[in-house]
């Protein structure tokens, strides 16, 4: 069984950012296909590696800068 529960020492607190290229604007909201999935149209597949889990892909999304990759 599965729980919906989040470890609270793994968070941390916000603090703004102290200069003005720290921040990043957000990433624009996916088109929604149907109600249940989100999707956003992939340009290139631009790195992979492999983990213990699977394989990892670095994945460059249309509408999306760089630093969200």
């Amino acid at each position: 069984m599965i729980y919906n529960v989040f470890d609270e020492d793994l968070l941390t607190w916000y603090r703004e950012p102290w200069f003005k290229r720290q921040y990043i604007e957000p990433a624009p909201i996916p088109d929604i296909i149907n109600k249940e999935e989100e999707e956003d149209k992939v340009e290139e597949i631009r790195n992979h590696r492999k983990q213990e889990c699977g394989i990892q892909f670095l994945v460059h999304c249309k509408e999306y800068g760089n630093e969200y990759n």
